[in-house]
């Protein structure tokens, strides 16, 4: 029931049909917070970020899941870059939620701010989804070599899809910006390897 009703949200999403509903800020308790600093800390995410990163890649040469058994869909069309990374028990749905902003806290340091983080939740027949949202936009600075801005990689929203509370994925997209304004887009794959990548120490 849960895969059932994730495929046909899935379809809907990447046909880009979208239907109005009330978006709330996104708010963490402190409890929250508090777990997510020690999370950090204690560097938990290294268990996730090159599996996910190694499963991009598996994607992108056609291949299926590697030896973690993590899955990476890409998402292409109407300009955006992107790629679903889906949700595994072998996570935990805390580890998840953790990871989800971790990506908006790795992206943050290459040049981009935050400007919302929004929920929705929608009730349907058979089930209810509800998409908390990163949305975060480059900082406005001028290329050197050009003197138009420089748009990193676009606007970067970072998306985690839950049904009947519990993860499905989260989606990573990049729109990059077509203005004579602005550069050109660093490409999505330096995105996914500036995030998610961990160099071995």
């Amino acid at each position: 029931m849960l895969y059932s009703g994730l495929f046909r949200f899935l379809q809907k999403l990447l046909k880009g049909q979208n239907s109005p509903t009330s978006w709330q800020p996104l708010q963490r308790s402190a409890a929250e917070l508090k777990a997510y600093a020690q999370w950090v800390q204690e560097k938990v995410y290294l268990n996730w970020l090159n599996p996910y990163f190694k499963a991009y890649h598996y994607s992108k040469a056609g291949l299926p899941p590697g030896p973690n058994g993590l899955r990476v869909q890409l998402v292409e069309g109407c300009g955006q870059h992107g790629a679903l990374l889906f949700y595994d028990p072998s996570i935990g749905p805390h580890n998840f939620r953790h990871l989800f902003d971790l990506i908006r806290d790795r992206t943050l340091p290459l040049g981009y701010h935050l400007t919302t983080s929004d929920v929705r939740t929608r009730k349907h027949p058979r089930y209810t989804e509800t998409i908390a949202k990163h949305f975060l936009k480059p900082n406005p600075t001028c290329c050197p070599e050009t003197g138009r801005c420089e748009q990193r990689y676009g606007t970067v929203a970072v998306d985690m899809v839950s049904l009947n509370g519990h993860p499905g994925f989260i989606r990573v997209v990049c729109n990059p910006i077509q203005d004579a304004l602005f550069c050109p887009a660093e490409s999505f794959d330096k995105l996914m390897e500036a995030v998610f990548h961990v160099p071995a120490i």
